[in-house]
C-alpha cells in the first residue's frame, strides 16, 4: 500500500508501523506526526497515511522545509490552501494579523495592498518592529512573512484604495478581505466588491476597538457573499482606541473565515 512521508509518496507493506517507517527513513526523528497529530505510541498504518519525521533543533534541507512547516494540518488541507489567492485591503492591525495566520496555513499566494508606512504608534497592534518603522508597510510585511513561510508567493500592491481601482486591484484573488481601520474605506471597498465582484466574497469588520469582552467578537454571515467580524458596535473612537488583543482576535475571525471558505464551508 502507499503512505506519503513528508508528502512525497512511500509504497510499504500491510504490516508496517509509524515506528517502523522511522527506522527506515530518519532514525533519529524525535517527533512523529501522523496525519497532523504528533504521536508517541507506536501504530500500524494504513493506505494514503501521512507520516512527518522531525528532528527537534535541526535544519530541515530545502525540499523537506514546506512539508514540515505544514505538519500539524489536517489531512488536505495543504492541497487545497496551496492553490488559494487571497487579497488584503489595509496592513494595518486587522491585515499584518490576517496575513501572517494565512502564511502560516500555507495559503498560496497573497496580494498585499496598502499605501502608508509603519510608525510608532502602530506597533500597540500590528504585526511589526521597531526596524520597520519608516518601511512601506507591504516591503515590512513581505519581509516577515518570508521568515515565517518563504512558500508564499507575495505580491504587492502600494496604491491608496478608492472606488476606482478596488475593482482592477482584486479581480484576480479568490477572497477579498477588508482590513481598514477607516469606516468610510470599509463601506466602499464592501460595496464595490458586492457590486463589481458579485461572485468573488469578501471578509470585512467592523468593532473591535478597546478592551471589552473577546466573546462580543463574532463571525456572521450578512449576505450570500458578505462575512462581517467584530462585535458591531464598539469602533475606534476618541475614549476607545484600538489595541493588540481584540483587534488580533477579530483578525483571526477573519483568517479562519477566508480559510473554511477556501475548504468549501460556506456557513459560519
Amino acid at each position: 500500500m502507499k503512505v506519503y512521508v513528508n508528502e512525497q509518496p512511500l509504497k510499504i507493506s500491510q504490516e508496517e508501523t509509524a515506528f517502523g517507517i522511522r527506522g527506515k527513513v530518519k532514525q533519529d526523528a524525535d517527533v512523529i506526526v501522523l496525519n497532523g497529530f504528533i504521536i508517541r505510541a507506536d501504530q500500524k498504518l494504513r493506505e494514503n497515511d501521512e507520516l512527518i519525521f522531525i528532528k527537534k533543533g535541526e535544519m530541515p534541507a530545502k525540499e523537506d522545509l514546506e512539508a514540515l512547516l505544514v505538519a500539524r494540518h489536517t489531512p488536505g488541507v495543504h492541497k487545497k490552501v496551496k492553490n488559494a489567492k487571497i487579497g488584503i485591503a489595509g496592513l494595518g492591525g486587522l491585515g499584518s494579523n490576517i496575513a501572517l495566520s494565512l502564511a502560516r496555513t500555507g495559503v498560496g499566494k497573497l496580494l498585499l495592498v496598502d499605501f502608508d508606512v509603519v510608525e510608532p504608534s502602530n506597533l500597540n497592534r500590528q504585526h511589526y518592529f521597531v526596524k520597520h518603522i519608516g518601511m512601506y508597510k507591504t516591503d515590512a510585511l513581505r519581509d516577515i512573512l518570508t521568515q515565517i513561510n518563504p512558500f508564499v508567493e507575495v505580491e504587492t500592491k502600494r496604491v491608496y484604495l478608492d472606488e476606482n481601482n478596488m475593482a482592477d486591484t482584486f479581480k484576480d484573488v479568490d477572497i477579498v478581505v477588508e482590513a481598514f481601520d477607516n469606516p468610510t474605506c470599509k463601506a466602499e471597498l464592501v460595496n464595490t466588491v458586492l457590486t463589481k465582484l458579485p461572485q468573488k466574497p469578501i471578509v470585512a469588520a467592523s468593532g473591535m476597538a478597546g478592551y471589552f469582552s473577546s466573546n462580543l467578537i463574532d463571525t456572521k454571515k450578512v449576505r450570500k457573499n458578505l462575512y462581517l467580524v467584530g462585535d458591531g458596535v464598539n469602533e475606534a473612537k476618541e475614549g476607545s482606541g484600538l489595541m493588540a488583543p481584540r483587534v488580533a482576535v477579530a483578525a483571526n475571525h477573519q483568517a479562519n473565515m477566508v480559510l473554511r471558505l477556501i475548504l468549501g464551508e460556506k456557513e459560519v
